[in-house]
């Protein structure tokens, strides 16, 4: 009702304070919607499915505004999950790359012999901050709810998978999923 109640204010004049208004409202529903993730994201998963990881990145990213990103899609394994889920994580490493790495940053998703890794060539995270960053409530941004990478390690560790964060080849983070069953 409120965001509703701006845009027809929003209609009728401007005023900086009805912006302010808008972007909290925003910020908000954000923050609503990565709580009932974390929420949601907490249980062990109880059913898997035949999931290609290319396709479902492919899908992942044109859901995300990536501006003029560019993603390099590596990988042919179909593994068993959640596609729901794995959607959910690529999608957050997706944006996280974007949101650290710039609107021209590279994601490259590719595989490992037991899983597949999401890697960028933005600014990476530095080693004394990798073992915060999946911590909830985390961000380096004002603007950030801090539950992204959470979210990403609640939907790992449902799927009894692992999570690591390292360098990337080109500078930027690298995270590796890992323990994951291969189907083909």
């Amino acid at each position: 009702m409120a965001d509703g109640k701006v845009k027809l204010a929003q209609k009728e004049c401007e005023s900086p304070h009805l912006a302010e208004a808008a972007n909290a409202l925003a910020r908000m529903e954000t923050l609503i919607k990565d709580l009932l993730t974390v929420a949601r994201e907490g249980t062990e998963v109880q059913e898997t499915e035949p999931t290609t990881i290319g396709v479902l990145a492919e899908e992942s990213w044109s859901c995300v505004e990536t501006g003029d990103a560019t993603l390099q899609n590596d990988i042919e394994h179909t593994i068993q999950a959640d596609s729901s889920r794995l959607r959910q994580l690529l999608e957050n490493l997706i944006c996280n790359a974007v949101d650290h790495g710039g609107e021209d940053v590279t994601v490259r998703i590719g595989e490992l012999k037991d899983g597949f890794y999401v890697a960028d060539d933005g600014p990476g995270i530095p080693a004394e901050e990798r073992d915060k960053v999946f911590e909830a409530g985390y961000s380096t941004t004002a603007e950030g709810t801090g539950f992204g990478l959470n979210i990403i390690k609640e939907i790992v560790e449902a799927h009894g998978w692992e999570i690591s964060v390292t360098d990337s080849d080109d500078g930027g983070a690298r995270f590796g999923i890992t323990g994951v069953a291969i189907v083909e």
